[in-house]
């Protein structure tokens, strides 16, 4: 019998580009994720070509990201980043646009449809109708999980996007979980069938971050030596909770005054989502609780930046109130840089409590005191920590997420067209 070899991949990224900065916008984890894993599934002999919306007019149609894997910016409505809530009535021009490209050639060009996010998953659920190719799909968020772990003050996601996830675990050939919490919640919340349903943990680039001299990291960013850094890497909004961090540095310097001088809370990124209704929460929020003078505001830095901030910090903090994964709580520990995390979602996986860094329960800034506090009086315990940190974090490399996107691309092709397929 004939093998049908999987050879191009469709990915869709309607709302967010790759090419855009992560922790700003609506770029995060999910366009580290579309990068990395095309750049690795290229090097493995599949070209991937990425659809995502024009947000610039002088956008070229198409750019080559790295060999094998290609951008095509498509024309859906304003050349202007919008709100996600709009994106809904620009899914039938950008739906055209996708089906228009994949016209040009001749038939079969793509072998599988990669959705990310719901609203790329309501695009891919059409395209595998017309193609006749299988339709694989990457929550990354879910409107269900994220209501039943909102923030205060937080928006609850719409019903359209509760439906419209629901119409796409119905009709995707496999699901694509980061983590075993992440497919039970599909199973569960969604009613996906179980055996539709993939655990691929994300990876970290390893390459990049990678310990080296915190001294020199701080010196790079003016850091004092003698500081303690407090990190948060991310979006700014409720869902990421950076607040809970602010908060939790401040009942710091209540129960210890001389920690002033030497404590530097560093918060990396920029506003996103509803978190662009006060653009100056944590400026605001610094003066109010009168640590202004230890908070320092950094917006979204590349990764060659970025990896020096983990390494000048003694402990990077992610708060958030829900995660399907938590990527910056693995680059910070491949840096070596041990991590406070919620003990939520998938920073249960990214993150070994008491190995390589701290789960924290709940999000009460009097807990959160508490146990930064051992970062900065037990170096010894941090530095073992460090270790830990180091050697779980290597167990995740994006090779092996690629290699095993391969097996899930081979298993919905082959129980589409009931034939055997080549992986390799």
């Amino acid at each position: 019998m004939r093998r049908r070899r999987v050879s191009r991949v469709a990915t869709i990224s309607m709302h967010t580009s790759p090419l855009d900065q992560p922790g700003t916008g609506d770029a995060g984890g999910m366009n580290v994720y579309i990068v990395e894993s095309a750049k690795r599934l290229a090097q493995l002999g599949v070209e991937v070509e990425i659809f995502t919306r024009a947000t610039a007019r002088d956008l070229p149609p198409v750019a080559e990201l790295a060999p094998g894997v290609l951008v095509r910016h498509l024309t859906a409505g304003p050349y202007e980043e919008m709100d996600r809530a709009d994106l809904p009535a620009q899914l039938c021009a950008f739906l055209s646009e996708v089906l228009r490209t994949e016209a040009m050639y001749d038939p079969g060009r793509y072998d599988v449809i990669h959705s990310h996010y719901w609203l790329s998953g309501q695009v891919g659920w059409l395209a595998k109708e017309r193609w006749g190719v299988p339709l694989v799909h990457t929550m990354h968020t879910m409107a269900k999980v994220k209501n039943l772990l909102l923030a205060q003050g937080d928006k609850p996601e719409p019903r359209a996007r509760v439906v419209g996830e629901q119409q796409v675990v119905d009709i995707a050939d496999r699901l694509v979980a980061n983590t075993a919490d992440e497919a039970r919640e599909l199973i569960d919340l969604y009613g996906a069938p179980q055996q539709r349903v993939a655990v691929v943990n994300p990876g970290v680039n390893l390459t990049r971050f990678q310990p080296a001299s915190q001294g020199a990291a701080r010196r790079r960013l003016g850091l004092p030596q003698d500081a303690h850094v407090l990190l948060f890497v991310g979006r700014i909004q409720p869902l990421k909770a950076p607040d809970v961090l602010l908060r939790a540095a401040s009942r710091m310097l209540i129960d210890d005054p001389s920690l002033r001088s030497r404590l530097v809370v560093a918060c990396v990124g920029g506003p996103s989502g509803n978190g662009l209704a006060r653009p100056s929460l944590l400026t605001e929020l610094a003066a109010e609780l009168g640590i202004s003078d230890v908070v320092r505001l950094v917006p979204p830095a590349p990764q060659e930046e970025l990896a020096d901030w983990y390494r000048g910090a003694d402990v990077t903090v992610v708060p958030s109130y829900s995660e399907s994964f938590g990527l910056v709580a693995l680059e910070s520990q491949a840096c070596g840089t041990p991590v406070a995390a919620a003990a939520v979602g998938g920073l249960r996986t990214a993150v070994r409590d008491g190995v390589s860094g701290l789960l924290v329960d709940g999000h009460d800034p009097a807990a959160w005191a508490q146990a930064l506090r051992r970062f900065v009086t037990s170096p010894r315990w941090r530095d073992q920590l460090s270790q830990g940190a180091r050697a779980h974090a290597a167990a995740f490399g994006w090779q092996a997420t690629a290699s095993r996107l391969m097996e899930v691309y081979a298993g919905a092709v082959a129980h589409m067209h009931h034939v055997p397929v080549a992986v390799s």
